[in-house]
């Protein structure tokens, strides 16, 4: 086994440094999927991945442990904050993708890809494929992605047309396209209705992009029941 980097070796120090237990217990009965976890708290992880992504990206990314929860976490937050061109941001994604195993990793790594605010076209290309994956996680960082940074007026006719191609079991992938359908109609609620009017999503991510819808406190009272007798009957299992 080869010998840790020194910046790898210096970040478990400060893991095991802010290591709370009782976070851990919380936290994995919320995260199915961990391996192995630490006990970090996310805003403390987040300080890290700023730090290893400025001081030493490669050492770490070269280096981290894929069975540590925490590792997994920063090795995708990196991405992030580290000063990457276009094309090398398209290659770490690429790369740290595949590791994503469960959902926190997924939409807490996701958050930090502030620079696709920036040339949309292209991160919208670069994203699509993604929506045509098998792999459970791999859809859901792209609708995650989209949701957090692509429910503007030039792309929602294209989200919507991209939700209705998804046809995918996994469980985190419906939420993400329900959450996803609830912002849309936060920010564009005709649209969003005419959407849930004729969609072709399964009858389960349907009815909980309606729950979603119903629960937020931005939408009025009135829409909320007219969006009630919209929901579908499931069959049971």
């Amino acid at each position: 086994m080869k010998e840790a980097h020194r910046s790898t070796v210096r970040i478990r120090s400060e893991l095991q440094e802010h290591a709370d237990e009782a976070y851990k217990q919380f936290h994995t009965s919320l995260v199915p999927g961990l391996t192995e976890m630490i006990g970090v708290r996310i805003p403390v992880l987040r300080e890290i991945a700023k730090q290893a992504a400025k001081e030493d990206y490669h050492g770490f990314a070269d280096d981290f442990n894929p069975e540590i929860y925490e590792e997994r976490m920063i090795r995708g937050m990196m991405i992030g904050y580290a000063n990457l061109s276009i094309e090398e941001q398209k290659t770490e994604l690429r790369t740290f993708v595949p590791f994503i195993n469960n959902w926190a990793v997924c939409d807490s790594c996701c958050t930090t890809y502030k620079f696709m605010k920036k040339n949309q076209e292209e991160w919208f290309s670069f994203l699509t494929p993604y929506l045509h994956s098998t792999q459970e996680y791999e859809i859901r960082f792209a609708v995650v992605c989209l949701l957090d940074f692509f429910i503007q007026e030039n792309f929602i006719d294209r989200i919507f047309s991209c939700f209705s191609d998804i046809h995918h079991e996994g469980y985190y992938v419906k939420m993400a396209v329900a959450w996803a359908v609830s912002v849309c109609y936060v920010k564009f609620p005709k649209k969003t209705e005419a959407f849930l009017c004729q969609n072709t999503l399964d009858n389960f991510t349907h009815n909980k992009a309606i729950q979603k819808i119903r629960e937020s406190y931005r939408v009025s009272r009135d829409a909320k029941e007219r969006l009630k007798q919209w929901k579908r009957k499931e069959e049971n299992p």
